[in-house]
């Protein structure tokens, strides 16, 4: 029997127990104590970072998965409590003692996935799904303070080969999910592995949340070191209160100062008051936004483009404003997404890009869940590879609605 009260104390025994440990020790740990709070058999198994599979962190080996099992997102029930970020229960009792049951339990860090939990008990009540949820959340809280610091743990969410451009983009970008005062922001890059020249950004301060989507000019190690200088740049600007005009003239000049005008990055740099819902964005020789608007239509935002940072063509940079309504989406994305082609030549286009989030973020799935199956839709369309890098960014405002921030 789960008792919530033994669970609560041992989650902080946990807790105090982690601080010292490496993501080694983690499955161990957890297993340890999940046991004495009435969870058996626990396990860890960690999404991914193309969220196509999930490995069983075992501690063992150089990517501390040594001997354990793996599913796939597609088509496995650890696979369907990662997508519905949900608790679901086995049918099957096999090889488990008598009035077991197993569980499968998302490990989400307010809306980012990290992957899921398996657990057996021997009840099914309220204090034993909410022991469950809880010891969830605390593995997710463990992966992040570990991850940081972790090759065993960077190994581990690979499953090919990455170039140095990629290596860096990964190091460089937020997290891949955030969710706070009223507003979710979920990103996605591909080629996960081969990645070049794309970045994403975005930071809160305050009651604003930051944005940007950049595109440096190049596919190889040097547009990654060049938007990795875009970004520095538009962080260090940011931090020291520029507005959005002032932040891209700073990169811009950083950028001139490093390559001369041989290397230019394209982007869009956006601010969301997330207390009123006003938005604020300049174009720097970059696809507009587009914004989605109750589920029902589309439409791009207009903006006059400056030119791309790094070009000097001296251009003026324009802000645009737009008021959003709770529950107004913003996308915004590289060329890749839209000019990725089929064998046929057809591009994937603006018009279907659109389309897919508006059926898929409907209410049946997470923000993020959307972009997952959008990127997989795009990497299908182009046979599994992508000739361009491609990369979307999609923050919702929900507007004084903070407890439907997460599922």
């Amino acid at each position: 029997m789960v008792d919530s009260r033994t669970a609560a104390a041992l989650m902080m025994r946990l807790l105090q127990a982690s601080h010292t440990i490496t993501i080694e020790e983690l499955p161990g740990l957890v297993a340890e104590h999940a046991e004495a709070a009435g969870m058996y058999d626990t396990a860890v198994f960690v999404v991914d970072i193309r969220e196509t599979v999930l490995r069983r962190l075992t501690g063992r080996g150089l990517d501390a998965a040594d001997g354990g099992q793996q599913f796939t997102i597609r088509g496995s029930l650890p696979g369907r409590a990662y997508q519905q970020v949900t608790l679901l229960a086995e049918r099957e009792t096999d090889g488990r003692p008598e009035g077991r049951r197993r569980w499968w339990v998302a490990i989400t860090d307010g809306v980012e996935r990290l992957g899921v939990l398996r657990a057996d008990t021997s009840t099914d009540d309220e204090p034993t799904r909410g022991a469950l949820r809880d010891l969830s959340s605390m593995v997710a809280l463990l992966l992040l303070s570990k991850r940081s610091f972790s090759d065993s743990y960077a190994r581990l969410v690979r499953t090919e080969p990455m170039n140095v451009a990629a290596e860096m983009q990964w190091n460089l970008t937020p997290p891949p999910a955030y969710a706070g005062q009223d507003a979710t922001v979920g990103a996605v890059m591909e080629p996960a592995y081969q990645v070049g020249g794309d970045a994403f950004d975005y930071a809160v301060g305050g009651s604003i949340l930051h944005m940007g989507v950049f595109d440096a000019m190049g596919h190889d190690t040097t547009a990654g070191i060049t938007a990795n200088v875009a970004v520095a740049a538009c962080r260090n600007a940011r931090r020291q209160g520029a507005s959005l005009p002032e932040t891209s003239r700073h990169i811009e000049d950083v950028l001139v100062e490093q390559f001369g005008t041989s290397r230019y990055v394209t982007a869009v740099l956006a601010q969301l008051d997330m207390d009123t819902g006003r938005l604020r964005w300049i174009n720097r020789g970059h696809h507009l936004p587009i914004l989605i608007r109750g589920n029902r239509w589309t439409t791009q935002l207009a903006c006059p483009p400056a030119g791309p940072m790094g070009t000097r063509l001296g251009l003026p940079v324009t802000e645009a404003t737009e008021q959003l309504e709770p529950g107004d989406r913003l996308l915004l994305y590289t060329d890749g997404i839209t000019e990725a082609r089929d064998a046929r030549g057809k591009e994937f286009g603006r018009d279907r890009f659109t389309d897919f989030v508006l059926r898929h973020h409907s209410g049946r799935h997470t923000l993020h869940e959307t972009l997952r199956r959008l990127m997989a839709a795009v990497l299908d369309h182009h046979n599994g590879h992508l000739d361009d890098d491609a990369t979307v960014l999609l923050a919702e405002w929900r507007g004084s609605r903070q407890n439907d921030l997460t599922p």
